[in-house]
This record gives structure tokens, C-alpha cells and sequence, in this order.
């Protein structure tokens, strides 16, 4: 599959921090969900890792649009995502990426730190679209609620589907919001709220320090290496 050029037709502010893009690629982009594609600003040096990254897809496939999400900073790459207005064209990489949802997964697990809840948002869309009886648990840390990216959704999807159970955490501070629970993913409290882990195909996103801590977690808990699926999410 070749790049296509896609069409900035929205923005959606997320968090203090997090906005998300939906473009309108001149194709049809087919990707699975989980996967992830690479915006290209510089296409005369695609190898300019300041101006070209990667990004996950934080909707589910089959819509016209494509989503990616990006927590912004003041760096080259997030100035130019500041800049770009409406109508605005880049560049986007095929879709790539192996740690994907599959349709006959029954029961998954996810670990998730920060703007690594995209390509779960892909993911939980679709199955709430497709109507599928995958059973779902989410624990979502951040540093604090105000940085809770797509909270609105999720609470939604949550009520629409009893199948789904979301753990909001919150680091740095006491949650002002009574649903988050203060404090770190620790093993107790996985063990806790997710009793049957060996039996779910686990997926981490998240910070480097993060995603390790979160691997070596699951398999103290019993969780086989063949069943976690992780993905570092670096350049942010």
C-alpha cells in the first residue's frame, strides 16, 4: 500500500493537552484496529523524525474519516499539528503495526498509561460497533482526571455495554472525580479487579518505564508471554 494524502476536517480537544485529528484520506485506508500509521510533514526527507511520526488510530475502522490523537508539546512535530487548519493536507504512512484486536478474542485485558488509551479506543469502538460479545476490562492510569483522554466515550461505551468495565487511576493527586481511584497500577490492585487474567489476552500502551513495569507485572500474575501484546510509545 502506497502513502495517500488525507484532508484535516475536524479537531477535537481531549484534555488540557490532547487533541485529536480526523482527516479525510483521498482513499479508503483500511487498518485493523490496534495498528498505526505515520504522519508525514517533511515528504521530501522521510526520514526527518522531527516532522514524520508515529501515531495510532484512535477510531475504529470503516468510517470515512481516520482519527490519531496526540498529546502536544512544544515540539516540532506537535507545532506543526498546532498550525494545521482546516482543509490542511499530510501525508499518511500505510498502516503497520502487530499488537491488533482480533473479532474472535473473547476475553482481553488492557494496562494502559497516559496517550497510550489510543489505538484502545480503536479498538473498544469497533467492538461496540460490531456488537461483539468480547469481554472487556480497561485499567487507565493517569497523573491526574483532568488528563483522562476520552472519558466521555468511554463512560458512554460503558453504558451500552455491560461486558466492559473501566478502572480510571490517578497518580499525582486525589482524584477531584469520586469514580478514579488514587494511586499507581500495583499487582494487588490488578489481582483485585481483574481475577481471571490468565485466562485474557492482555494489551499494554503506554511510556517505556511504564509498559516494562506493566509486563513483568502480568507475568507474575500468571499471564503467558504469548497472551500480552505491548506497544512503547516514545517521541511524545
Amino acid at each position: 500500500m502506497k502513502e495517500i494524502k488525507a484532508r484535516l476536517i475536524q479537531r477535537i480537544k481531549r484534555t488540557p493537552t490532547v487533541e485529536s485529528f480526523r482527516f479525510l484520506p483521498e482513499e479508503k485506508l483500511n487498518f485493523i484496529p490496534g495498528q498505526f500509521t505515520r504522519l508525514i510533514f517533511d515528504g521530501e526527507n522521510r526520514e526527518n523524525k522531527e516532522l514524520n511520526k508515529y501515531l495510532s488510530f484512535s477510531c475504529s475502522p470503516g468510517k470515512e474519516y481516520v482519527e490519531v490523537t496526540k498529546r502536544l508539546s512544544s515540539s516540532a512535530f506537535s507545532s506543526r499539528l498546532k498550525g494545521l487548519k482546516i482543509g490542511g493536507e499530510v501525508s499518511l504512512a500505510p498502516p503497520s503495526g502487530n499488537c491488533i484486536f482480533k473479532d474472535d478474542y473473547k476475553n482481553i485485558g488492557f494496562l494502559i498509561g497516559g496517550i497510550g488509551i489510543t489505538p484502545v479506543i480503536s479498538i473498544i469502538e469497533h467492538v461496540i460497533n460490531r456488537k461483539l460479545e468480547t469481554d472487556i476490562v480497561l485499567v487507565y492510569s493517569n497523573r491526574t482526571d483532568e488528563e483522562i483522554a476520552f472519558k466521555q466515550e468511554l463512560d458512554r461505551w460503558r453504558s451500552l455495554n455491560d461486558k466492559l468495565k473501566i478502572f480510571y487511576m490517578v497518580t499525582d493527586c486525589e482524584p477531584k472525580d469520586n469514580t478514579c481511584i488514587h494511586g499507581m497500577i500495583t499487582k494487588d490492585l490488578v489481582k483485585e479487579k481483574i481475577c481471571d487474567m490468565n485466562k485474557r489476552i492482555f494489551f499494554i500502551f503506554g511510556p517505556a518505564g511504564m509498559v516494562e513495569a506493566m509486563k513483568v507485572l502480568s507475568f507474575e500474575l500468571g499471564c503467558d508471554k504469548e497472551s500480552v501484546k505491548s506497544e512503547t510509545f516514545v517521541g511524545y
